[in-house]
């Protein structure tokens, strides 16, 4: 199987060698950069894909492994998550572009018979940002403690208070009812 590595996550649709082409794919912070994601600060990740070529287009199963680092929800230092994710793909020529899974749990993708490439950064960048929790905190005991002892003392806000309100001209537009 001929292994191809290459920084444009791009798998080329025509010439694919029979028995299929396993593809390599290396996304770091500045892949997620790219598509303006401020939560992705840094990342590891490998998609490795295995592109078959057949009578009605290309069948593309691909695995996607690394860590991310986010913002923790609770004390905000970094937070290394890992990614452990796969995708299969079936991309057909001129085919109806309803996304629908088909019996062997592959998405259908609609390619013009005029591509020449199938462009997978949207697909990786997709899956990762899905594959990560709503919520992402540290493990109880592991986040930054002088953060969580602030967080214990709330929050004072001092200054001066005034009994004004705001709405107190409006009184006079309308009078109250008796």
């Amino acid at each position: 199987m001929t292994v191809m590595e290459n920084r444009e996550f791009l798998i080329p649709l025509n010439g694919l060698a029979s028995g299929g082409t396993r593809f390599r794919w290396k996304a770091d912070g500045k892949f997620f950069d790219d598509f303006g994601n401020a939560d992705i600060l840094d990342a590891d990740i490998v998609a490795e894909a295995v592109a078959v070529k057949n009578s009605g287009g290309v069948r593309v199963d691909c695995s996607i492994i690394g860590t991310v680092t986010v913002q923790c929800d609770r004390c905000m230092d970094d937070l290394v998550l890992p990614v452990d994710t796969e995708v299969s793909l079936k991309l057909r020529y001129n085919a109806p572009a309803d996304g629908t899974d088909d019996e062997d749990g592959c998405e259908t993708v609609s390619v013009s018979a005029e591509d020449h490439d199938f462009d997978m950064r949207q697909t990786v960048y997709d899956y990762v940002c899905v594959s990560l929790p709503m919520q992402r905190f540290h493990n109880d005991g592991e986040c930054n403690p002088e953060m969580i002892e602030r967080l214990g003392r709330g929050i004072t806000v001092t200054g001066t208070e005034t009994d004004e309100n705001p709405f107190e001209s409006l009184r006079e537009l309308f009078p109250e009812k008796k």
